[in-house]
């Protein structure tokens, strides 16, 4: 309907650094949806022309799109598209295990636990960025996926007080305790040892109970 009534406006831009003519079509103030308490919007659309293929792309803004500001609008646009695809990607596909998802769960839960991940995502996104101790534990194991489970292995069975300790120990190794066994041996019944080791080695035959 904006279209008929010469509302569009079609600007075509050539770009010959990368071989490529943009052609764009932009419309201001335009309901969302069709109801009439609709926020208006900016839509903007864009064909990258190549030589041998044509990618199209589309968005929403809130920003007013003109001639001027056209082409930083789609290129801020198609970026956040790259980023949230890539960052997705990445967190479902390399040992993050966050995929996904439409829906919130009961009372937010699946968006509390993006949020949680997200964050982690950020921690882990900074140390790979400026951390020299992450980069020479991640050269050492060679991929993020292994270097997530020998990280995730330590906190089984070590109190570690920094992402410092925990770095170091992955990078120069830890010595390794013997178990300490905590149990109440006051409820366990008396043992013979005489007996277990007969147990233990003396074959069972079917369908005869051996001696305790």
């Amino acid at each position: 309907m904006a279209e008929h009534t010469g509302h569009v406006t079609s600007y075509e831009r050539h770009d010959r650094a990368a071989g490529v003519v943009h052609r764009f079509r932009f419309v201001n103030e335009v309901p969302l949806h069709a109801s009439p308490a609709a926020v208006r919007v900016n839509c903007i659309e864009d064909w990258d022309m190549g030589a041998d293929k044509v990618q199209p792309w589309s968005g929403v803004t809130d920003v007013r799109g003109s001639r001027r500001k056209v082409v930083c609008l789609m290129r801020g646009g198609r970026a956040r598209w790259k980023i949230e695809n890539e960052t997705c990607n990445t967190l479902k596909h390399q040992g993050d295990h966050c995929e996904h998802n439409d829906g919130h769960g009961e009372q937010n839960l699946s968006g509390v636990v993006a949020v949680v991940m997200l964050l982690a995502f950020l921690v882990d996104q900074t140390h790979q960025r400026c951390g020299a101790l992450f980069r020479a534990v991640w050269m050492r194991l060679g991929s993020k996926r292994l270097l997530w489970e020998r990280m995730r292995a330590l906190f089984y069975d070590y109190g570690l007080d920094s992402m410092r300790a925990l770095f170091e120990a992955r990078l120069y190794g830890v010595d390794k305790p013997r178990p300490l066994l905590a149990m109440d041996t006051s409820s366990l019944p008396l043992l013979s040892l005489t007996g277990l080791l007969t147990n233990a080695t003396l074959p069972r035959r079917q369908g005869r109970r051996m001696p305790n």
